[in-house]
């Protein structure tokens, strides 16, 4: 049916609706995203687009329904340094080039959030556009795009806690999701993970593993994860006697890893035990405690956080706390879908919980 179908000409919806055995206007309502469609007529009427390769005119779509089939997916705040002139690239603790496009890229925590993103989009004939907003300049230009409906909604994705962006978007009445929940009280939906939670199983297992002289290397302190996990990781030690705990700080990247690992030996030699608050940092501990004839995890025991590809490609494989961020990225995505379906819903919050992940560095 499918080659009679495409050598007579493009596919319509009438095709689909045979091909799917239901009626034409409920095709309709599945490809324009109605509600109240039964889950299971929905995947028959996917299947039968599959089959019959019929392609919605997204145009004329769009004058029917208003939306435009695409939704930003912004990467904002992250690497401005707290003061600094967000309107100064030379400013941006993005890494050793300077550059916040870059330190993007180079991070698998985004790669990961595209991934849930895509994957959820995909088979709903959406797709994102990624934009930036490190300056305020950036900023603006993502509330005019989103406000002249270019994009239906906003996903945003934001580890700086002095970021304006959730705040400038809710202002504007634009329909929008956050990746991590803000660090002021903004009346936006978001997904996060207990990541004190998180800093809790890492404590409790270096423990067990009898490391007694533990230190920590913690995200950078701006950002609302950093200090929930750092908080997470010093209560669950004061809980077990440990009252003070070392600390270096890092920025989420494996260089600063590195040099926080090495701040630390030289003031702790006899340490037994990391926590690095993710895995590129970890990664970076690693190679310093090698470069310094530290056994890892014989003489130190090292766990990370996030459970991203670092974890697999450092030697030996990271113990780490997963993230379980491909699955928060589709639900931030899902929560935004049913924010334009129901424009009037109130904000909400979904919390994932961490998992520890064992595996040779601890």
């Amino acid at each position: 049916m499918t080659d009679d179908l495409r050598s007579a000409g493009a596919p319509t919806l009438e095709d689909v609706a045979r091909a799917a055995g239901v009626s034409r206007a409920t095709v309709s309502r599945v490809i324009n995203g109605v509600r109240n469609v039964d889950p299971a007529i929905q995947e028959v009427v996917r299947q039968a687009v599959s089959v019959t390769g019929y392609a919605p005119n997204r145009a004329a779509r769009s004058l029917v329904t208003r939306r435009t089939g695409a939704v930003a997916l912004v990467v904002s705040g992250a690497g401005v340094e707290p003061g600094a002139d967000r309107e100064d690239p030379g400013s941006r603790a993005a890494g050793d080039d300077g550059s916040f496009t870059a330190q993007v890229f180079a991070d698998p925590f985004f790669g990961r959030v595209v991934t849930g993103v895509v994957n959820y989009l995909r088979p709903r004939g959406m797709h994102p556009v990624l934009m930036f907003a490190e300056t305020s300049r950036a900023r603006d230009e993502v509330v005019a795009y989103l406000r002249q409906g270019s994009a239906d909604g906003a996903l945003i994705v934001s580890t700086h806690a002095e970021d304006p962006l959730p705040g400038l978007i809710t202002e504007a009445g634009l329909a929008a999701v956050l990746f991590a929940r803000p660090a002021r009280p903004v009346p936006i939906s978001y997904v996060d993970l207990a990541h004190q939670d998180g800093a809790r199983l890492a404590a409790e297992h270096l423990l067990a593993r009898d490391c007694r002289r533990i230190a920590t290397i913690c995200g950078p302190l701006d950002v609302p994860a950093g200090q929930a996990r750092l908080a997470g990781f010093r209560d669950t030690m004061a809980r077990h006697g440990h009252p003070y705990t070392p600390i270096a700080e890092g920025r989420f990247t494996q260089e600063s890893g590195e040099a926080a690992m090495g701040r630390l030996l030289a003031e702790h030699p006899d340490l037994d035990g990391v926590f690095a608050a993710n895995d590129l940092m970890a990664m970076g501990a690693c190679h310093v405690l090698r470069e310094h004839g530290r056994r890892v995890p014989q003489d130190v025991a090292v766990v990370g956080f996030d459970d991203s590809s670092a974890a697999l490609a450092c030697r030996p494989p990271l113990t780490t706390v997963r993230q379980p961020v491909e699955e928060m990225a589709a639900e931030m995505t899902r929560l935004l879908l049913d924010r334009l379906a129901r424009p009037d819903s109130p904000a909400t919050s979904v919390i994932f919980e961490p998992e520890l992940v064992v595996r040779g560095s601890a």
